[in-house]
């Protein structure tokens, strides 16, 4: 929990110093995900203690140069090196999208469900639902899961809406076991 409200300070200035100097900060940050989840071995550098903090530097520099990240990023992730604190950066990453997606308007999710398509009638219902909940534009992914009984699971943030035939059965079966 303290990891996540370190990661969640770092978020923040992070977006505040990309507002100043005109710097789209969850792009950036988008890209080096995207480059780090394809390679195993840059992966390894920048967060296994096998390497030197000279070494992760050195690697991380040349990626950044490759994907002609801004200072403000580059400077952050070195300085996360550099304070043996490069560990927290996935949940940096993690917040800054969720921030700045905050702050364009739209919250991101998923729908769950058996089907290997979702009726398009249903996901209309759940994104107009969840936009007069919460007053922002939901951006809602499909997700096939096989180990569904039956029904949905919808995963916006932190909120968990679960119709699933297996959620229903276990509240029944909690609910028999509590009498």
């Amino acid at each position: 929990m303290k990891e996540k409200s370190v990661a969640r300070v770092y978020a923040k200035s992070l977006l505040e110093l990309g507002d100043e100097k005109n710097v789209l900060i969850a792009d950036e940050l988008t890209k080096l995900t995207e480059v780090i989840n394809k390679s195993n071995e840059l992966e390894n550098v920048l967060f296994l203690e096998l390497f030197t903090m000279e070494e992760k530097k050195i690697v991380f520099m040349d990626v950044a140069a490759k994907l002609g990240l801004s200072p403000i990023t580059t400077e952050t992730i070195k300085y996360l090196i550099d304070e043996k604190r490069i560990g927290i950066l996935p949940l940096i990453i993690k917040e800054v999208i969720v921030m700045d997606d905050e702050r364009k308007g739209f919250m991101k999710g998923t729908i769950e469900g058996t089907e290997s398509v979702i009726d398009p009638v249903f996901k209309d219902k759940i994104e107009t639902f969840l936009k007069n909940k919460f007053g922002r534009d939901p951006h809602l992914d499909y997700v096939q899961n096989k180990k569904l009984s039956a029904g949905y699971k919808v995963t916006v943030e932190d909120l968990q809406l679960d119709a699933s035939l297996d959620n229903q059965l276990e509240h029944f079966k909690q609910s028999i076991l509590s009498e």
